[in-house]
Order: C-alpha cells, then structure tokens, then sequence
C-alpha cells in the first residue's frame, strides 16, 4: 500500500542447472528515477531489460542494482590459434635461418615450438558470450525477489512517514483554526483603533457615522483571510486524500505544500498583527517539517 518510501534494500536469489544468480538492490531518494545497474561484462547485453523490471516498482528514486552469477553459466575463456600468422612466422623464421646458416646441424629447420611461442599475437584469448535469452529468466527471478523485498522495507517506512505527515498536519490544522478563532477579536480591536484615531485627529468635530461605518468596512475587507483559510482547509483535506491512493504522490504533495506557503504568506501579511505573526511561524514551521519528509516519498 502507499505512500511508500524511496529508501530500501532487497536481496534475491535463484539457483537452476549448477549456477546462481544473486541480485541486490538499493533505492534512496531522487527526485526522478535514476537508475545504475551492475552486471557481469559478459551480461552486459541485460542492462535494458533489468531497467525496464525496476521501472514496474520504482516510479522515482536512485535505485542501485546490482546482479551476480556463479557457476557455469560463467562465461569461458577460449584460446585460438592464429594459423594464417604462424605460417608466415615460420617461414620468415625459417628464411632467417637458410640465410645466415643457423641450422642446428642435423639438417633440420631451427625453427621449433618454443620459437613460435615467444610470438606476439599467434594465440589470443576470446570470451565466449553467454545465451542470454537462455540466462534471462533466472537473473529476472533473483531480481523479482529483491525488488518485492525492497518494497516490503518501503512500504512499512512509508506507512511510518505516512503517520508523522497526519501528525504533522493535523498540528498545522490547529494552529489554523486558532487564528481562525482570533480573527474576530482583532476585526473589533481594528474597528475600535480606528475609532479611536479618528476621535483624536478630528477632535471635537462631529464623526460622520456613514463615513466610518465606510472606513470600517474598508479595513476588514483589507483584514478578511476567509479565501485564505478556506484554501488552507481545502489543501489540508486534499493532502490527506493523497495519503490514501495506492500510486505515486510525492511530486504532488511538494507542489501542495507550495501552496500552502503561499496562502500562510498571504494571511500574515493581511493581519498585521504580533499573536497572528508567531502563529504563521508555527505554521511555516510545521510545512517545512512536513516538506523534509514528503522527500522520502515515492
């Protein structure tokens, strides 16, 4: 179930006709998925194919794969003999001796088997390439293995990220809904300052109630942050929903919480006032909390 964490390891392995293949692999957070697989040179040629099985189970993250094989689907080393360059060394050898007379005295040709082996390149070594349709599918199973390994780890962290986001957010929702709480008792606290200020500047001069009642109205609609907290509310909510699909969200939970800055940002910055200020603190606080563990988050 998800969410599920980008931090794993998984261990696998399969033994078929005397050789076994051991895969391992190792996830930790990436903002895309990334890739890097070790395979034996002579098997190369599955690097195409152990991506495309991790990209069924990882959707973003650094995942290290690393794959071994014992036994006798090893690759062998198999040595060849340059005919063609052995004859034309030994009648250049055997041309060296006619010439300068460097027969061994029996008639015979000086040229001998521990000559020709001081040459360069008459036996090479060539690797015989393995079967790898034939390989495939047991390096697949070992991998399969490790990967539902890998996933179980993940799963039980991400359930554990998943507790300490609700707890996270539900301290965020509190917070909201003090300041929600507060904001009427500061409207009527603006309300009687601007009174107040009025009073003082005009001094004995009559206050034209119209006219106040207009520059009241003026300051809470400056003040008013029910757009603000209703989007709060509606992301909060959304976030939840998110920790309950069975699919990748991490990518949308950090845009969310973007959001969430940004109408934190908006509200302090209408309620210009000392209570409000160290609660949208609290509030920036906890999004940033929140943020460093949704980076865990596949």
């Amino acid at each position: 179930m998800r969410p599920r964490s980008m931090t794993g390891f998984g261990r696998g392995e399969t033994t078929a006709d005397d050789r076994t293949w051991i895969a391992e692999v190792r996830t930790v957070n990436h903002r895309y998925l990334d890739q890097r697989v070790q395979l034996p040179r002579p098997f190369a040629g599955l690097e195409e194919r152990v991506k495309k099985l991790v990209a069924r189970h990882q959707d973003r993250g650094r995942v290290e794969v690393s794959l071994q094989v014992r036994g006798e689907a090893l690759s062998e080393t198999v040595l060849n003999v340059n005919m063609d360059l052995a004859r034309q060394y030994y009648d250049c050898l055997a041309r060296l001796g006619e010439e300068f007379d460097l027969s061994n005295g029996n008639g015979r040709s000086p040229v001998g088997l521990s000559h020709m082996l001081t040459l360069r390149d008459l036996i090479t070594q060539e690797e015989q390439r393995p079967d790898l349709d034939r390989e495939w599918p047991l390096a697949r199973q070992a991998l399969s293995r490790a990967l539902a390994e890998c996933d179980q780890m993940r799963s039980v962290e991400g359930q554990a990220l998943k507790e300490e986001l609700l707890g996270r957010l539900d301290r965020f929702a509190r917070i909201l809904e003090t300041i929600e709480a507060k904001i009427p008792e500061i409207l009527f606290q603006r309300q009687n300052e601007l009174r107040q200020r009025i009073e003082k500047l005009l001094g004995s001069m009559d206050i034209d109630p119209m006219r106040l009642a207009q520059e009241t109205a003026i300051m809470a609609d400056k003040c008013d942050v029910t757009e603000e907290t209703v989007r709060l509310h509606s992301h909060i909510d959304q976030f939840r929903h998110f920790l309950e699909l069975d699919e990748p969200v991490g990518r949308r939970l950090d845009f969310l919480l973007q959001e969430f800055l940004r109408e934190v940002n908006t509200l302090a910055s209408k309620i210009s006032n000392s209570e409000i200020a160290h609660l949208s603190v609290e509030m920036k606080n906890e999004i940033e909390k929140l943020r460093e563990q949704i980076q865990n988050i596949e």
